[in-house]
């Protein structure tokens, strides 16, 4: 259980009946056998597509509270890779006819952008696990219903059959939705020759119809040739909701499978909850109303983010003179640093965000606010190596009291 004895751990570990097991959160562990006393502790987790919240609650008190943002690079790094080796085998390899059948997907597989979102949760639990004693988690899920988000009045069989119902394919539904003409010129150009455009990139944005949009081939050809911009903007995407649609199960049922008393909550009790106590909206807020709403907050919360380990890519992508690529192998220690190392600098703790073989790094919080462009090595401490899921101390700020008989805006 957490101590508030500094004083008593500092002389514990000064006379070796203690070890520093991790800075961030600090951590001992005692040298010697002791008896064990604990209270029960709950764990809420308020599962997310962009952001997790996290906090572990006795009946009293809060003890830990985080919030952790996930990784949201995986389809595009996917996309590149995807595009290189599509391009490599183009100019390398000979056809060859498909020799057997070996792309059946195993059961229960999901898309790997999904699966590591789903395991760093699994790996942000297992981590509270291994400083605290847990006895039960309750995890928040949430069902989407994207065909209500996008008509609210949708009902009866236009419910079950969508947008798309009668088209071949949806080229064919964009060009009607959009009247078969040019949504740039509306038709001024006279081309009739009528280009499906992707307004955001086909690699991140894919092929839905919120991201298509009808144009001749005149402007079509403009704007690749940035003669003109368009003033679109792509439709709403469901990409968070289709998550949390896939993942609800998957991640709670691990759960089940490593950990003996799970439980589930909805959005809607949590929601209810904050609102009858007159709390702030965040995460780890929400993740306090899933544990113990009535536990005191910590006044220290952790601010974590999960970061990419190793970059394998042998070459940069974009392409010289000459048809080369210049070499992507960085050393991975440049003056006995490494990339997301914490380090201490003029009084403050920041992570290492990029190097130069000269010696001067850019240095930043995990929220992205810059603490230098450019550290000389020799004024660096380095306090923790990297890690995939980074820490950062931080303190609450309570928000300001609203004085009785004063409106202010909302």
């Amino acid at each position: 259980m957490p101590t508030k004895c500094h004083g008593k751990v500092k002389h514990m570990l000064r006379d070796g009946r203690a070890k520093v097991v991790q800075r961030t959160p600090f951590t001992i562990r005692l040298t010697y056998e002791s008896t064990t006393y604990t209270q029960p502790i709950a764990l809420g987790i308020d599962a997310g597509s962009k952001t997790v919240g996290i906090s572990a609650t006795t009946d009293d008190e809060e003890l830990y509270s985080a919030e952790l943002t996930l990784r949201n690079d995986i389809v595009d790094l996917l996309s590149t890779r995807r595009q290189f080796r599509s391009a490599r085998r183009n100019r390398k390899t000979r056809y060859r006819q498909p020799r057997f059948n070996n792309r059946r997907k195993p059961k229960g597989w999901v898309a790997p952008s999904i699966q590591h979102k789903i395991d760093t949760h699994l790996k942000a639990v297992a981590q509270i696990h291994n400083i605290l004693p847990i006895t039960h988690i309750i995890v928040e899920v949430a069902a989407f219903d994207i065909q209500k988000i996008k008509n609210p009045d949708v009902s009866g069989e236009k419910y079950q059959q969508g947008d798309q119902l009668g088209f071949w394919n949806v080229r064919e539904y964009v060009l009607f939705r959009d009247g078969h003409k040019c949504q740039h010129c509306k038709g001024k150009s006279k081309d009739r020759i009528l280009n499906v455009h992707h307004i955001e990139s086909r690699k991140t944005g894919g092929d839905a119809p919120n991201n298509l949009i009808t144009l001749c081939e005149t402007c079509h050809d403009k704007h690749h040739d940035g003669e003109i911009k368009l003033k679109v903007k792509r439709g709403a995407s469901f990409k968070d909701t289709a998550f949390m649609g896939i993942m609800r199960w998957a991640f709670y049922n691990r759960l089940k499978e490593l950990y003996p008393s799970v439980n589930l909550t909805y959005g809607y009790i949590t929601k209810n909850t904050r609102i009858r106590n007159g709390l702030e909206k965040s995460h780890r807020t929400d993740a306090r109303c899933i544990a113990n709403v009535k536990a005191t907050s910590s006044d220290i919360w952790y601010r974590q983010k999960a970061v990419r380990r190793n970059n394998r890519s042998l070459h940069k992508a974009t392409i010289n003179k000459g048809g080369y690529r210049k070499a992507n192998q960085a050393p991975k220690f440049v003056y006995g640093f490494q990339l997301f190392d914490k380090v201490r600098y003029g009084g403050q703790e920041c992570f290492v965000f990029s190097r130069r073989t000269s010696g001067y790094f850019d240095l930043r919080m995990l929220d992205g606010t810059k603490v230098h462009a450019s550290a000389n090595y020799k004024k660096l401490k380095l306090l923790e190596t990297a890690n995939t899921i980074l820490f950062e101390r931080r303190t609450r700020i309570p928000p300001p009291p609203i004085e009785v008989g004063v409106s202010c805006a909302t």
